[in-house]
């Protein structure tokens, strides 16, 4: 059958969380308080960096990095999830739809990458402290941060022309709260082997090149400080890398949790609160209470001004 080059679906209906439509109220005031606390706790970290001389390091700034990944990460999934929850089931348009799966695969590869940019600053401060400085200088971590940005734009460019070939003439509902990979394919009414094979091979450098370079850093971290003679050191230098450590297990245990369940809908709609709503709260909070430059530079900013105003 021939179809026209267009796209005869122009309106996407997210169904969203049936099951718990008793429940809606409640639930929409849960999701706007954590998209609130979201955004509060990153622009936080986000203006602690940027305002305080002594965290102006490469850790805080991809830190800030990251916590900019995670605003927007959120803010293209939780606004039109909010009106899904609270109308039980909401319309997207078609090119709104698009721009949100952009958006938040972009999202999602540029928190991956950032992850493995960190733990190798955590390697290099750990395993080669003389020459952490020397390598790890302003110069370098723009270069990184630059790159990883023209990759995630060369990434959706290439995600792009392959969705844009396809054809997609209905149906138009998705049982799900916003428009991820395998709810779109499903609406369409072309040939969608090229695009998940592109998919499949595109994992190789968005997340199992960035997750065996993480593990190999620790690797390298781990046989560091069990070397070290004091305990005291292994602790202090462990518990530098420990909050980097915790938000890439809650985010990598999420992702392959996904994959345990490809066929069971409810269960990835559930498990997929946990990389885009639950892991940009919990990145600025798991920093926040683990790192006591963060905790100074929030008592000497904030400090400041409310001494000022009273």
């Amino acid at each position: 059958m021939r179809y026209d080059n267009f796209s005869m679906v122009t309106e996407i209906l997210l169904m969203g969380f049936q099951s718990f439509q008793s429940l809606h109220i409640f639930f929409f005031l849960l999701l706007l308080t954590t998209y609130c606390l979201t955004l509060c706790g990153n622009l936080l970290i986000i203006i602690l960096v940027a305002s305080c001389r002594q965290l102006h390091f490469p850790m805080y700034f991809f830190l800030t990095q990251l916590s900019l990944t995670d605003i927007l990460l959120t803010t293209s999934i939780v606004p039109d999830m909010l009106r899904v929850v609270l109308y039980e089931g909401s319309t997207i348009s078609f090119i709104g739809c698009l721009a949100q799966f952009y958006v938040f695969t972009a999202s999602e590869t540029l928190e991956s990458l950032l992850l493995t940019v960190m733990s190798y600053d955590r390697y290099q401060a750990i395993c080669n402290p003389l020459r952490y400085t020397s390598v790890m200088n302003q110069t370098f971590c723009l270069k990184v941060v630059i790159s990883c940005w023209l990759f995630i734009c060369v990434i959706i460019l290439m995600i792009s022309i392959t969705m844009n070939n396809l054809q997609f003439c209905g149906p138009n509902v998705i049982d799900h709260f916003f428009c991820d990979f395998a709810p779109l394919l499903k609406l369409s009414c072309s040939d969608t082997l090229v695009v998940e094979i592109e998919s499949f091979l595109l994992t190789i450098p968005v997340l199992l090149c960035p997750f065996t370079a993480i593990v190999v850093s620790y690797v390298y971290i781990v046989f560091s400080i069990l070397r070290m003679p004091s305990v005291t050191r292994r602790q202090k230098t462990f518990s530098t890398c420990s909050s980097h450590l915790t938000v890439v297990s809650v985010y990598y245990g999420s992702l392959i949790s996904i994959y345990l369940f490809p066929n069971q809908e409810n269960i990835q709609k559930v498990l997929s609160l946990l990389y885009t709503i639950i892991t940009p709260l919990f990145n600025p909070i798991i920093y926040s209470l683990r790192n006591q430059d963060l905790k100074l530079a929030f008592k000497k900013t904030f400090g400041t001004y409310l001494s000022f105003a009273t």
